[in-house]
C-alpha cells in the first residue's frame, strides 16, 4: 500500500453508495437502474450522485447531422434489454412526444441520431437532483480505516475554478472515449476532429472575414468519415470535398443477423471466459461489424455522386484511396495537405480550407484519476485494468471501495464495451454487484 495513504477521519455525514464519474449514456443507464431498484419495496436504497464536466447533457453533439440515423436498433436503448416494461424506454419517449404511431409507420428499427439524442436528453432531464453538471473530476483520494480503504473522496472542479468533494463507497467510471489523431496532428481553427464538426461548420459559415471555403479534406474510412464527406458535400455546394483513406474503398459494415450476435449480452460471457487467443480471433473476425466500416446505403450514395460528377464533368467529390496524409502545414488562409499514394508513392498537394480527421476514438485510462491509489489496482501484461465479470476492477485486499468501469473493457468484455448494445444490461449487472457489497460496506464504515 502506498505510504502516502494516511489515515483520515470520517468527517462526512453524507456518503454516497455510488459516485458516477461522467454522465453519458452509460451512467445514465445506471442512474435509471438505480431509480428502478430503489422503487422496489423492502430494499436498502442506493444513494448516487453523478459528476459531469459538460455544462449539460450531450452525446456526440458534433455529429448530430440531420439525416444521420442510428446504427443500432432502438430496442437497444437505455433500459429495454434489462427491463422491457420500464417507462424510460425509447417507446415511452415516443409516446410522450406523440410520435409512437408515426414512428411505427416508417417501418424502421433505426431512428434518426437527432431523435435518439433527444430521447437521451428526455431521460437525463429526470435526474436533475442526481447530476452535477459543470463538474470535472480532478482527484480521487483514499479514506482509510485501520489501513483499509473503505471510502473514496472525489474532488471535482467547477467552471469558476472552485472545487467540491463528495465521499463514495463505490466509483463508476463512465468517462467515454478520447478523440484519436495521428502522430504530429494538432487541432486548430483549420484542422478539426469530426467530434466538433457541426460547431466548427457553424463558425465557418458565420465568418465574415474569409471567403467561402473552396476545398475540404476528410481523413478516414469509417462511418463518421463517410458521413462528414456527404455532409460537407451537401452543405458547401461550391466546394470540393476530398476523402483520403488507406483502403481501396469504403467497406460495408456486417450487420447481418448472425454477425450481430457478437453484440448480444450472452456474447460478453463467452468473450470473458475465452482464452486470450480466442479473444483475439473474435475481435479479428468481427471487426467489420464496427471498425472502419460504413452503411451500404451511404456507400452507394457516395459512389452515385462520384459517378454522376464524372458524367457531368464536375469533379467536386474526389476520393484518394489507398493513400495517406503525410503532411499538414498551416498557411495564411488554410491548410496545405500532402496526400501520398501507398502504391505509387505519388504525392498530391491539396490547398484546403479545412482538414477534418474522422479517425475515431481511443479508450481513456480511467484509473489515471486515482493517483497513487492506482498502485493497488491490478493490470494485465499490457497495462490494461484487470476487470471482473461484473466490471469491478480487481484490486489489492486493502482497497475495499468498489471501482467499476463502463468502457475501457474491450480486452476483457469484448467489442460491445464502448457501444450502446449492452449498455442497459451492463448497468443492471454493475448495480447488482454494488447492492451485494453495500451492507458489508456499511458495517466496515462504522
Amino acid at each position: 500500500m502506498p505510504e502516502e495513504l494516511a489515515e483520515q477521519p470520517d468527517v462526512y455525514d453524507d456518503i454516497y453508495d455510488v459516485v458516477g464519474i461522467g454522465f453519458g449514456p452509460a451512467n445514465l443507464a445506471l442512474a435509471i437502474a438505480i431509480t428502478e431498484y430503489n422503487a422496489q419495496p423492502d430494499v436498502h436504497p442506493v444513494r448516487a450522485v453523478f459528476l459531469e464536466r459538460q455544462p449539460r447533457f450531450g452525446w456526440h453533439r458534433g455529429m448530430l447531422i440531420d439525416d444521420a440515423t442510428m446504427q443500432v436498433s432502438f430496442l437497444k436503448d437505455l433500459v429495454t434489454l434489462r427491463n422491457p416494461t420500464s417507462d424510460f424506454s425509447f417507446l415511452s419517449y415516443l409516446h410522450s412526444a406523440d410520435r409512437l404511431v408515426d414512428f411505427i409507420n416508417q417501418k424502421s428499427l433505426f431512428p434518426l441520431r437527432v431523435e435518439f439524442h433527444d430521447y437521451l436528453e428526455w431521460a437525463a432531464a429526470r435526474f436533475v437532483d442526481e447530476v452535477r453538471y459543470g463538474h470535472e473530476v480532478v482527484a480521487v483520494t483514499p479514506v482509510t480505516n485501520g489501513g483499509a480503504v473503505d471510502l473514496l473522496d472525489v474532488t471535482a472542479r467547477r467552471a469558476d475554478g472552485t472545487t467540491t468533494t463528495v465521499r463514495a463507497r463505490n466509483l463508476v467510471f463512465g468517462m467515454g472515449l478520447t478523440p484519436y489523431l495521428p502522430d504530429g496532428v494538432t487541432l486548430s481553427e483549420r484542422v478539426w476532429h469530426n467530434r466538433d464538426l457541426l460547431d466548427r461548420v457553424e463558425l465557418l459559415r458565420r465568418s465574415t472575414t474569409s471567403p467561402p471555403p473552396g476545398r475540404f479534406a476528410v481523413v478516414g474510412a469509417g462511418q463518421s468519415a463517410a458521413e462528414v464527406t456527404k455532409y460537407l458535400h451537401d452543405t458547401f455546394p461550391h466546394a470540393q470535398v476530398c476523402g483520403v483513406f488507406s483502403r481501396y474503398g469504403y467497406s460495408p459494415s456486417d450487420d447481418s443477423p448472425f454477425a450481430n450476435r457478437v453484440f448480444d449480452p450472452d456474447a460478453v460471457d463467452h468473450f470473458y471466459t475465452a482464452p486470450p487467443d480466442v479473444k483475439r480471433l473474435i475481435m479479428d473476425y468481427h471487426a467489420n461489424t464496427n471498425y472502419s466500416v460504413v452503411d451500404m446505403d451511404l456507400i452507394e450514395e457516395l459512389y452515385r455522386r462520384v459517378y454522376q460528377e464524372k458524367v457531368l464533368g464536375t469533379r467536386r467529390l474526389r476520393l484518394f484511396n489507398v493513400s495517406r496524409v503525410t503532411e499538414t502545414v498551416a498557411t495564411i488562409d488554410g491548410v496545405r495537405t500532402t496526400v501520398e499514394s501507398l502504391t505509387t508513392r505519388e504525392k498530391t498537394v491539396l490547398d484546403c480550407d479545412v482538414v477534418v480527421y474522422a479517425t475515431g476514438y481511443r479508450p481513456t485510462d480511467p484509473l489515471a484519476l486515482l493517483g497513487d491509489l492506482s498502485a493497488l489496482c491490478h493490470r494485465d501484461d499490457a497495462g490494461r485494468p484487470d476487470v471482473a465479470r461484473d466490471y469491478r476492477v480487481h484490486t489489492d485486499g486493502e482497497l475495499r471501495a468498489g471501482l467499476y468501469l463502463q468502457g475501457s473493457t474491450e480486452h476483457t468484455h469484448g467489442i460491445s464495451s464502448s457501444l450502446l448494445s449492452t449498455t442497459a444490461v451492463r448497468a443492471g449487472q454493475i448495480l447488482d454487484s454494488i447492492v451485494t457489497q453495500v451492507p458489508a460496506q456499511l458495517v466496515s464504515a462504522r
